[in-house]
């Protein structure tokens, strides 16, 4: 689902006509009418947010008409626009269908499993482990895993992907705290297992970075859209 930013400042007459515009966008798009709305001229306001005339609709961050941030303290005047004052419907359509699917929700997620799955695989710690282990992966065809010299510049691709995955356009989904635990967490789980050879640390690791993974999965709330009351709305931070 695209992220939907609806920017404004509250003197703005045409900030109404832009969410019934931005409304009717999303039924011929397909997609859920909620988006968030942003006062450009609160100091609480995302840095992506400043620049933007009011009102301003974004689409994954970026203006639907193309244009960059600009004097941020005047109506912007939409040329050829369908409804005076606002986006064309048309524009808002296009940048709705043509917006990628988000890896903000499970499917980003998946990139922590690799490296949670070979934090759990013996270096030298548990020797009794060992034949268990080394008969699993055996039957895989992938023994050489049981090596540290295979095991540790593999571990650290798969966490260092985690990490990545965490990291992708963090500050539109719970900005970067996931991601700092997952650095927390990858850095627990390298030091336990090949420096200190500590497997609480590895599993208090492998722990952290499933729930910096949950952290970052967890749906963001966006705003439903409101009826134009004639008000502008308090302000979703982002």
């Amino acid at each position: 689902m695209a992220t939907v930013e609806l920017l404004y400042f509250p003197d703005c007459p045409n900030v109404p006509a832009a969410r019934e515009q931005l409304r009717r966008a999303c039924d011929a798009a397909g997609v859920p009418a909620a988006w968030s709305e942003i006062d450009v001229t609160a100091e609480s306001s995302p840095a992506h947010a400043r620049g933007y005339g009011s009102p301003t609709i974004l689409v994954d961050g970026k203006d639907v008409t193309g244009a960059p941030p600009g004097d941020s303290a005047s109506c912007r005047i939409y040329v050829g626009s369908d409804v005076r004052g606002v986006p064309p419907l048309d524009a808002i359509i296009a940048a709705l269908r043509r917006s990628p699917p988000s890896p903000s929700g499970n499917a980003a997620s998946f990139a922590v499993i690799p490296g949670a799955l070979l934090s759990i695989l013996p270096v030298v710690s548990c020797p009794s482990c060992w034949p268990a282990y080394a008969g699993v992966l055996g039957s895989l065809g992938v023994p050489f895993l049981m090596e540290a010299s295979w095991l540790l510049p593999l571990t650290a691709g798969a966490l260092l992907l985690a990490l990545a995955g965490l990291g992708y356009r963090a500050r539109r989904r719970r900005g970067f705290g996931p991601l700092a635990l997952g650095a927390l967490a990858a850095t627990g789980i390298l030091l336990g297992k090949f420096a200190l050879e500590l497997n609480a640390a590895v599993y208090v690791g492998t722990a952290l970075l499933v729930a910096a993974s949950v952290w970052n999965s967890w749906p963001k709330k966006q705003a439903p859209a409101c009826d134009a009351c004639g008000c502008a709305p308090e302000a979703v931070r982002s």
